[in-house]
């Protein structure tokens, strides 16, 4: 397991640079954009004043000045005529809200200077004093004396009255307009001032969007795509193109680990090639010797078939003279001679059942009969007929469930059953009627088959022994036999591609278990 890799001075070098190009970058940004803001607020605060406050209330003061003109002249008209109809401007101007000592009030929540204020204080003192000491004695006394009781005095010091009004009332709105102009000409400035706070801001973010950009080409695009070229000239199958340590930071140190990488591919690219190489040799040799196995398997076939079949001839004169011997000679010579004979005469029939068996151990697989669909009931029963003096002469009582169809050999398979049905009525227990049961059952792709006995059972300390050619359990004189039946069978279901074995957890008899492969329709 690789140790991770130690961080270097040089691998905070990168985080290091960007980190104070962007910090400055940022504080600078942050500086004009701030700047930018307190410009903004200013000149939107003149805006509210120049083109709200100052116009309202120049607005509202010419107003008002102009109703009071109006008064003025109905309040005169009326002296002339004593129509109270010409009273109306002045009815209005009296009905109004807005009056100069309402303006006077506005300047003073408005936040104006002391002296707008008392010029509005001014006129509406003037305006007061009109009213009071000319307009409403005059409308009075009109009313009740008529237009004649008016003399010209009294028109000429209303007329000095209203004239001390419009002087205090052009002051106020002088004041007011000078308040107008002052704030306009500073909208002015910090309109200017804005213009070059938002191109001061264009120019920082230029200046610093084009220095992070060559700082992120020097530092991480040039090393990366240096980086990229040798891994792709790696990659591509050049193992011995370097990877050069490029650029600062983590990019030097994952050049350095791809490096480290590259030279461990090539070393275990070397290994496996020589490992390769082995194997190649190893299978050189293999095949080899898997050719000079066949090779001898079938000179050892062949010998096994010729020796079984030229051994058939000469045991067959000396099995039929030595019948004939006991067959003409028994009894007549002494007791000794004719145990010889009894011995020569059992001799030669088991050296023929055995070359029999060794004959049919040595087709199986070889002769390469034709595989068919098979029906184990009917194998089963043929197996049986076949036994049928065994079966009769012991009274063995041979069952089965319902057998399924298998892929095979029909004649293997039947002496297979046969060997197995035959083996469970031999070694019968005597104290008892024999009886083989067989059974099925499906297992994934194939067939599990059991052949149960109640005979004298296997130790299963010699559960693998049986299965091995000329193997015996038991003595010839007490149990016929050669010791192939059941290695021929263990051949039979490996050549079908199956498996055989005991049953350890048999309580009384043997039960013996196999797999055969199952049909396509299954």
């Amino acid at each position: 397991m690789s140790t991770p890799t130690p961080a270097t001075p040089q691998a905070m070098t990168l985080r290091r640079r960007l980190g104070q190009t962007l910090v400055a970058a940022g504080v600078l940004l942050g500086l004009v954009v701030g700047a930018s803001g307190v410009v903004v607020v200013r000149v939107i605060d003149l805006q509210h004043q120049v083109t709200e406050v100052y116009f309202d209330a120049i607005t509202r003061a010419d107003g008002a000045y102009v109703r009071l003109v109006d008064a003025e002249t109905a309040v005169r008209g009326y002296a002339l005529t004593g129509d109270e109809i010409s009273l109306e401007p002045f009815a209005r101007a009296s009905e109004s809200t807005t009056t100069f000592a309402s303006l006077a009030e506005d300047s003073v929540r408005s936040g104006f200077p002391d002296s707008t204020t008392d010029a509005a204080d001014a006129a509406a003192s003037a305006s007061h004093a009109w009213q009071s000491e000319f307009a409403g004695p005059l409308i009075a006394q009109v009313a009740q004396d008529g237009p004649a009781s008016v003399t010209p005095e009294q028109i000429e010091a209303g007329q000095v009255l209203f004239d001390e009004v419009r002087v205090e009332v052009e002051a106020y709105l002088a004041e007011l307009r000078e308040l107008r102009d002052t704030a306009g000409g500073a909208l002015e400035v910090w309109t200017t001032a804005l213009s070059g706070a938002v191109l001061v801001l264009a120019l920082a973010a230029v200046v610093v969007g084009t220095t992070v950009w060559v700082m992120l080409r020097r530092w991480v695009t040039n090393p990366i795509a240096a980086l990229a070229a040798d891994a792709q000239a790696v990659s591509s199958g050049d193992l011995t193109h370097p990877v050069a340590a490029t650029g600062p930071g983590e990019i030097a140190v994952l050049a350095r680990d791809m490096e480290r990488m590259r030279r461990t591919l090539v070393d275990q690219l070397d290994a496996l090639e020589e490992s390769s190489r082995q194997v190649r040799e190893t299978h050189q040799q293999l095949t080899e010797q898997a050719e000079e196995l066949r090779r001898s398997n079938r000179d050892l076939e062949q010998f096994a078939y010729v020796a079984s079949h030229d051994l058939q001839e000469p045991l067959r004169k000396v099995a039929s003279f030595t019948q004939l011997l006991q067959k003409r000679y028994g009894g007549q010579l002494d007791e000794r001679a004719d145990q010889y004979i009894d011995f020569a005469v059992d001799g030669a029939k088991r050296m023929q059942q055995l070359i029999q068996d060794l004959l049919g151990f040595s087709r199986v697989g070889r002769l390469g009969g034709e595989e068919t669909d098979v029906d184990l009931t009917k194998v089963l029963a043929e197996a049986v007929e076949n036994l049928g003096e065994a079966v009769a002469e012991s009274g063995a009582v041979v069952t089965s469930d319902a057998l399924p169809q298998v892929r095979g050999e029909r004649s293997l398979l039947v002496q297979l059953l046969q060997n197995l049905v035959g083996n469970a009525v031999k070694f019968r227990d005597p104290e008892r009627e024999p009886r083989v049961h067989v059974t099925a059952r499906r297992v994934e792709g194939s067939w599990e088959l059991e052949c149960t006995d109640n005979g004298i059972g296997i130790d299963p300390q010699y559960a693998e022994r049986v299965f091995v050619i000329f193997q015996r359990l038991h003595a010839k004189d007490v149990y016929e036999g050669t010791g192939i039946g059941l290695a021929l069978c263990k051949k039979i279901v490996e050549y079908h591609g199956g498996r055989i074995w005991i049953d350890p957890s048999a309580t009384q008899g043997t039960s013996i278990r196999w797999t055969l492969p199952a049909t396509d329709e299954d």
